[in-house]
């Protein structure tokens, strides 16, 4: 997936509470402000950025019937977005004051929010923080609860230290790390999500986050129990909210996607087939699951 779709949306850059530039992705056709529908808010994965939603916001963004603004956020050290000289503030905490500030930049007062992994834990803090902001959720893969299978393996494939020296070997790799819970993707895909992952230098594939990042994985003790967020998860009890689930995640078991649905009766649970953590939101039946959450939202 090249990234050269600049007439698809506006580029836009803002300051975070500590002076550090950040990036967003704003695709607002025409047809979006007259619906007076709210916009969608995309929060990326630990190290991923805007590119993992360009093809779930084109079609919402230009869906014929309900169109929406859809904005997604660079988290600082990501993509886009400046690399914090101060490496403790990639945390949680940090990255929601992001987004509450971002809000405030694009003009938002309220929207509809998807959370792939870090960002859904970003999501659980705002729902604690603002929840005048969350009009309805959607969680790909993530939840109040992360299994230290998950992280551990994501810890260790991103710490391998493995450049590709070309676009076709950045494909190769992602394939070689993933390729056996995701099962659902072709050829197409894994150069696609190769072209999410890494920016272009000089005709190379260059990781685009900051590797500091990654590193911080290192220094986490799994002997030890992970913290839940199951009370910042109670905030979300009246909001409408879509789980989606990767039939092959590590990180988020089916146990903690049944107590989320037992603790929200209005939960929506939808399964990806043949993918792993975390789902290829465009990928399947994943967008019409979604778009079909979207109908219910105003």
């Amino acid at each position: 997936m090249p990234d050269t779709y600049a007439t698809d949306f506006q580029e836009r850059y803002y300051s975070s509470s500590d002076g550090l530039k950040l990036y967003a992705r704003d695709y607002r056709p025409r047809e979006a402000a007259a619906t007076g529908l709210l916009p969608v808010i995309c929060l990326a994965g630990l190290t991923r950025n805007t590119r993992d939603f360009h093809p779930l916001a084109l079609l919402l963004s230009q869906d014929e019937a309900m169109p929406r603004r859809v904005i997604a956020l660079d988290s600082r050290g990501r993509g886009n977005s400046a690399w914090d000289e101060n490496k403790s503030n990639y945390n949680l905490a940090m990255e929601v004051g992001d987004v509450i500030t971002a809000c405030a930049a694009l003009g938002i007062e309220r929207a509809i929010f998807i959370g792939t992994s870090r960002g859904g834990l970003i999501l659980h803090l705002l729902a604690a923080m603002r929840p005048d902001l969350l009009e309805a959720v959607i969680f790909n893969d993530i939840g109040p609860v992360i299994e230290a299978e998950g992280l551990v393996r994501i810890r260790d494939y991103l710490n391998n230290g493995r450049r590709p020296a070309d676009w076709n070997e950045a494909a190769e790799i992602l394939r070689e790390n993933h390729r056996a819970a995701f099962t659902a993707l072709e050829e197409q895909d894994w150069h696609e999500m190769a072209h999410a992952l890494y920016r272009d230098v000089s005709g190379k594939p260059v990781a685009d986050f900051d590797p500091a990042i990654a590193e911080a994985l290192q220094s986490v003790d799994f002997s030890q129990p992970l913290p839940d967020l199951w009370a910042q998860f109670e905030s979300l009890n009246q909001l409408p909210l879509l789980l989606i689930r990767g039939e092959n995640t590590l990180l988020l078991s089916q146990e903690t996607a049944n107590e989320m649905a037992r603790r929200h009766s209005g939960l929506a649970l939808h399964a990806a087939s043949d993918q792993g953590h975390a789902p290829l939101l465009h990928v399947g039946s994943i967008p019409t699951a979604i778009q079909a959450f979207l109908t219910g939202c105003r």
